[in-house]
């Protein structure tokens, strides 16, 4: 069966190739490093330029089963490199812009091949970068950016899902940071946020992506902070978000306001922030409480303010800073803040 195999990718006519790659599909790990080393990937690479759906589906397929698996197994390594090697980056960004039904299975081979660090340069290099974020913005434009070439494409939330997971594979390299960061990825990340639900999985991952690059980079961390409803946004990520998109906001609110104090401080503190930072300060996660605090502690307000309204939220602040400085026991804690919370929000 594995001659055939090989025999009829290398030289059968198209459908003895779309048989041969969905019988691909079936075999074990072991048989498809063997057909990988006996060189079926170009043919299989050669099937995504087909003008034949049956051809590019088998293909698409057959290249997922050979790529897939786990970094730590030097086969699935080694097959992921050759992939890459044998062209098939441009042949599935021409399915990502051509064949719309197949967007998920294109999607999910660039997501696995994005995960192989000798990879991530050349993906970079071939304008998926660019692609995927016009692609990902279409669905969420605003006036700020009217790129709309890929408005007749459809995509699944899970092909959303695999577009940011692709972009923060890709982000890990550092050389490749700036040309995320040119693609307008930032403003494609905070529209999307704006538009789904805080605590969806989606704007956890995106808000995961989004602190990488303000991480990374200092002007995605100047055109996020530069970005009108940006910070309310991430506030507002605070406050409804999972676990997990807090900590990320915090974690981006964070280095805004150590960029420039004085300019993002009242921005920050006018958006409502402190009863969630209370909040997390007190029962987030370890990082999330850190990071919490550290904001809490730049958003004090040292200037001796004048204005009823706002010594008696800033005495209230510097009560639960004072609370949580102390790191009395968490019960106690957490009802008195939850009790200055409540003030804050009225």
């Amino acid at each position: 069966m594995e001659e055939e195999m090989v025999e009829a990718l290398l030289f059968g006519d198209k459908e003895a190739q779309v048989l041969a790659a969905r019988e691909l599909g079936k075999s074990t790990s072991k048989q498809r490093h063997k057909l990988a080393e006996r060189g079926v990937i170009a043919p299989l690479v050669s099937m995504l330029h087909a003008q034949d759906y049956e051809a590019i589906e088998a293909a698409l397929f057959a290249l997922l089963s050979l790529a897939f698996g786990s970094e730590r197994f030097i086969n699935h390594t080694q097959n992921k490199i050759r992939i890459a090697q044998s062209e098939a980056i441009p042949g599935l960004l021409k399915v990502l812009q051509c064949q719309t039904e197949l967007f998920d299975l294109a999607i999910a081979a660039l997501l696995i091949l994005s995960s192989c660090t000798a990879n991530k340069l050349a993906i970079a290099a071939s304008g998926a970068i660019q692609l995927l974020v016009e692609i990902l913005y279409s669905h969420y434009p605003d006036d700020n950016y009217n790129d709309n070439d890929n408005d007749n494409i459809t995509i699944s939330l899970q092909a959303k899902l695999d577009i940011i997971s692709t972009l923060h594979n890709l982000s890990t390299c550092h050389q490749i940071i700036p040309s995320i960061v040119s693609s307008a990825t930032v403003i494609s990340l905070l529209q999307l946020i704006n538009a789904s639900e805080k605590s969806s999985e989606l704007v956890e991952k995106a808000m995961a992506l989004l602190e990488k690059i303000v991480s990374s980079s200092e002007i995605a961390l100047k055109e996020t902070a530069g970005t009108e409803g940006a910070i309310q946004l991430l506030v507002e990520a605070v406050e409804e978000g999972s676990p997990q998109c807090q900590e990320h906001a915090v974690g981006i609110l964070l280095p805004i306001c150590k960029s420039c104090r004085h300019r993002y401080r009242g921005m920050i503190l006018r958006e409502g922030a402190m009863p969630g930072l209370l909040q997390l300060s007190v029962d987030g996660a370890r990082r999330a409480k850190e990071k919490a605090k550290a904001l809490l502690q730049l958003l004090r307000d040292r200037s001796g303010c004048t204005t009823r309204g706002k010594q008696s939220k800033n005495a209230l602040l510097e009560q639960g800073m004072r609370q949580i400085d102390r790191g009395e026991r968490a019960g106690e804690t957490l009802r008195l803040v939850e009790g200055m919370i409540a003030k804050l929000r009225t």
